[in-house]
Order: C-alpha cells, then sequence, then structure tokens
C-alpha cells in the first residue's frame, strides 16, 4: 500500500523543502497539503472535530506556493491538495495554476478538493453557502474546458469562458470525462457527493476512513449508473492515524493508498513522526 502523508504546513513549521526531500529519501508515496486562506476571527462555524479551532488552522500556508517548492526539491514524490476550496478560487486563475505545477512537476499532482466547513470563510470569497456545491462543479467544468486539448468555451450557471488558449495543460489525458490532473474530492458520504465524485472526478478522499465498508457499494453503485469504468475508482482515505489493523482492513476493501495524517510541528518532531511510520512503508 503506497503511503502518502498531510500536514499543516504553516510559518511555525518544518519547510516544504526539508519535508518534501525527507519523505522522498524514506519511501513515502507523496504530500498532500490542505488550504485556508483565513480564518475570520468572529466565526459562528463550529469546528467539525469539536473544541478550540486548533492554531495552524489560521496560519497554514499558501498549498499551491509550498507544492512547488516540493517539486522543485523531489523527483518523483506525489504532490496533492487535501483539499482545495474550489468554491474560494477564481476558476481561469486556479486552473492555470494547476496546469502549471502540473506539468512542472511531470504529472504529480493530484487535485484534491473540496466544499470546504466554514462559513465565515467561504462569505468573504462571496460564496452562498446553500449553492457553493453547484458552485463547485460549475468551476470544474470551467476548468476542464480550459484543461482541455483544444479550445472548448464553456457558459456555466454561475459563470463561463470562451474558447481559449490556455497553456500548460496539465500532464494526464482525458479519461472518461475526467479532463484534467488525477481529481479526487473529499467529504462525507451521501448522494450528491457520490454524483459529483462519478461525474468529474476519478475518485473519493474519505476523511479519516470510517465506514468505508457500507458506503464503499453506494459509490461504486453510483459509479457504475454514470457509465464509468469499474476498475478506474480510487479510493484515498486521507488525514488517517493508522494502526496494522486499519491498513488490513483498507488493503481487504481494495485500498491501494492512505494519507496519514503528520502533526504541525517543527522539524524534530515531524521526523520523529516520520520515524514512527517508517514500518508501514
Amino acid at each position: 500500500m503506497r503511503i502518502a502523508v498531510t500536514i499543516f504546513l504553516t510559518d511555525e513549521t518544518i519547510t516544504p523543502t526539508r519535508l518534501a526531500r525527507e519523505l522522498e529519501d524514506r519511501g513515502f508515496a507523496g504530500l498532500f497539503l490542505p488550504e485556508h486562506t483565513h480564518i475570520p476571527v468572529e466565526r459562528t462555524t463550529p469546528y467539525p472535530a469539536g473544541g478550540e479551532l486548533p492554531r495552524e488552522y489560521g496560519r497554514t500556508l499558501d498549498p499551491f506556493v509550498a507544492l512547488g517548492q516540493a517539486a522543485a526539491v523531489t523527483g518523483w514524490l506525489g504532490l496533492g491538495t487535501g483539499i482545495t476550496l474550489v468554491a474560494q478560487h477564481d476558476p481561469i486563475v486556479l486552473a492555470k495554476q494547476v496546469a502549471t505545477l502540473d506539468h512542472l512537476s511531470g504529472g504529480r499532482f493530484t487535485l484534491g478538493l473540496g466544499f470546504g466547513w466554514n462559513v465565515e470563510e467561504a462569505a468573504d470569497h462571496g460564496v452562498r453557502w446553500r449553492t457553493r456545491r453547484e458552485l463547485v462543479r460549475d468551476r470544474m467544468g470551467l476548468m476542464r474546458a480550459l484543461w482541455s486539448e483544444e479550445p472548448v468555451a464553456y457558459e456555466g450557471e454561475f459563470g463561463g469562458v470562451r474558447a481559449s488558449q490556455a497553456h500548460p495543460k496539465p500532464v494526464r489525458k482525458a479519461r472518461g470525462p475526467v479532463v484534467g490532473p488525477r481529481t479526487l474530492v473529499g467529504g462525507a458520504a451521501g448522494p450528491k457527493l457520490f454524483a459529483h465524485i462519478s461525474e468529474y472526478a476519478d475518485g473519493w478522499l474519505p476523511i479519516g476512513g470510517r465506514g468505508l465498508s457500507e458506503s464503499l457499494p453506494l459509490l461504486r453503485t453510483a459509479w457504475a449508473d454514470a457509465g464509468r469504468d469499474p476498475d478506474a475508482l480510487q479510493i484515498v482515505p486521507y488525514a488517517v492515524h493508522p494502526t496494522p489493523g486499519k491498513l488490513a482492513h483498507y488493503a481487504e476493501l481494495g485500498i491501494e493508498e492512505v494519507v496519514v495524517q503528520l502533526p504541525p510541528a517543527e522539524e524534530a518532531e515531524v521526523l520523529k513522526a516520520l520515524d514512527g511510520l517508517a514500518g508501514y512503508l
């Protein structure tokens, strides 16, 4: 099983270049970074995990800049976002950022995307909370048009783009309805999420990886109903705290990659955590 990691990289943690080199040297499969543009102080949205919002949420590095640094000092390490808050981006600019990072890294980028949980953060970006999923779907359609080999116009409910010259292109070729880099959607199991995955993604980033025995058959049914190749569906449990039993369970479900959680800490603590994960590689 391929073991990648995720971490809240901040201005107080290990640097992207130092971590990326260590991951590649040790044989980890990839580095995934989360995204928060800002955390409004006057906030009513509860932290999904309960309790006080951890300090690192308001200090995260921009994932695309940090992953660009990681790409520059590694040769094969996978690079991904977990997750990109697509609704909070200009999709034309985001399409360029994604394609550039994928191009410069030789096709190593995975676009992990999601819909967000912080209402106040999204509102500052002009996002209407109730329609954010439809907005993300629309923006993914626009970006797929810009990533297409030939100029294609797109007109959606929330915006559009003229048929355009837009280079570089992501390295991967189109597969079914998916155009662009490897694309995984994060979020809680449910019909709406599974419809999104089946329409424009390569698979699912289930946060924490719980309940997969019950949810995977539902996703596979939605995937098949959309006419997708059953062998192409990718399931990548995300932000996992691994145990031998948990990874064995994932393997029984046919899962080949998992993203484990690292502490948002300085270099010595992060390297110690990597030492502790060595037995899973």
